[in-house]
């Protein structure tokens, strides 16, 4: 029965990537069909973005409410349902409107299902679960781009995935009995979910370590972000490599967490969630020391993909180790407030950057990352002090304090 729920929970983390990437796929089709700028793709994404914030604010008392399995199938069809929309939508007016549910919906199933497996599975499975997403991420845009050079309308691509999507919520809804695992048995701290009542955001940032972590949140998924958005103009302006090579060199970014998961996945057998984001973190600084380095070509993408392999066990590391820190009754607001700080690092540090690679220079790429990356290592540190975990007699799935 384990073994069914957790690949229910694998292909729910597929289902979480698919439409990550979609838009950024599918703008460059849509923004002249809807006659709109270009950069209207940012009004489309930032109400995304507020959405998602707002529900992960929210997903304690939601899924203290329905539960992990409801709260996942539903945010699951509600996000299936919006891109259905997005399909259909006939003016920007409405791809904007739809956006609001769309956000909401992919706040609830992230933050439900990280706090789900941060309980009950191993840190292993947190890791290969992760990749999982960055498979769903890349499926995504390869649908898109497959169904524009094969002649047809974007609108396909987002029917395409979205039917996918709701056969995913219609497993999730078959699969809500085997997803009631007693919570006593990995019961870290605290009172269980059923006895204790939600906590309000002041309560949340007044505990122990919760203003680091959410700082350390923000940073890594800014990080990311920027990574993502900016490497590839970075080399192609600054490296002189041709714009076709510099986007294939910044999708090895990518490709560099995507399977450094997988890797991590085996490596946290022996090591614990602290030790592994920390080895993380030094082959991150390892990745920035290539890329600052004026050294041939080479070294800045050795650099690019060595930077990602270390970001790889960074965000889900530190999410599996919450309810060791904080007790189960207390994770999922925790989880809540780190994905909306994480959400929020994603809204506004790709687009500070930018004014400083357009009114600057874009060469900053190296110096900007380093500085958030340093910022996370200090805000790790502080939080690992001040939330230190707490040994458990659970059944050996989640990590002792270190």
């Amino acid at each position: 029965m384990v073994t069914l729920l957790l690949a229910v929970i694998y292909l729910a983390f597929v289902s979480l990537g698919l439409p990550d990437s979609m838009l950024g796929s599918a703008w460059p089709s849509m923004f002249v069909d809807y006659d709109v700028p270009v950069s209207f793709a940012g009004i489309v994404s930032a109400i995304i973005a507020f959405g998602t914030i707002i529900s992960s604010l929210m997903s304690d008392r939601v899924t203290r409410k329905l539960g992990a399995s409801k709260a996942t199938a539903i945010s699951a069809l509600i996000t299936a349902l919006s891109l259905l929309g997005f399909a259909f939508s006939t003016e920007f007016w409405m791809i904007c409107i739809i956006a609001i549910p769309y956000g909401l919906g992919a706040g609830s199933v992230d933050a439900a299902l990280n706090n789900y497996v941060s309980i009950h599975f191993s840190s292993r499975h947190m890791n290969w679960l992760h990749c999982m997403w960055g498979l769903g991420a890349a499926i995504g845009p390869f649908i898109m781009g497959s169904v524009l050079t094969g002649g047809s309308d974007w609108s396909r691509g987002y029917v395409i995935v979205s039917i996918i999507q709701i056969v995913i919520a219609a497993i999730l809804f078959i699969s809500l009995p085997i997803w009631k695992k007693p919570m006593a048995d990995n019961q870290i701290g605290g009172s269980s979910n059923a006895e204790s009542k939600p906590l309000s955001l002041k309560e949340i940032i007044s505990l122990k370590g919760a203003k680091a972590v959410m700082i350390t949140f923000f940073c890594y998924c800014a990080l990311e972000v920027i990574a993502t958005l900016w490497a590839s103009t970075y080399i192609n302006l600054e490296k002189g490599v041709d714009a076709d090579t510099a986007a294939l060199w910044g999708s090895l970014y990518v490709l560099g967490i995507t399977v450094g998961r997988a890797i991590c996945g085996f490596i946290s057998i022996k090591l614990n969630d602290t030790q592994l984001t920390r080895l993380g973190e030094g082959v991150m600084v390892v990745g920035l020391v290539l890329m600052l380095l004026p050294l041939s070509n080479g070294f800045t993408l050795a650099g690019l993909i060595t930077f990602g392999v270390g970001s790889a066990p960074i965000y889900p590391c530190i999410i599996h180790s919450t309810p060791a820190r904080f007790g189960t009754d207390k994770s999922q607001a925790l989880i809540g407030v780190q994905m909306a700080a994480a959400y929020t690092g994603t809204c506004l540090m790709p687009s500070l950057f930018g004014i400083f690679a357009n009114h600057i220079s874009v060469a900053l790429f190296p110096a900007f990352v380093g500085a958030l990356t340093l910022l996370m290592i200090i805000m790790f540190e502080v939080y690992n002090k001040k939330a230190s975990i707490k040994p458990t007699k659970s059944r050996g799935e989640l990590e002792k304090n270190p």
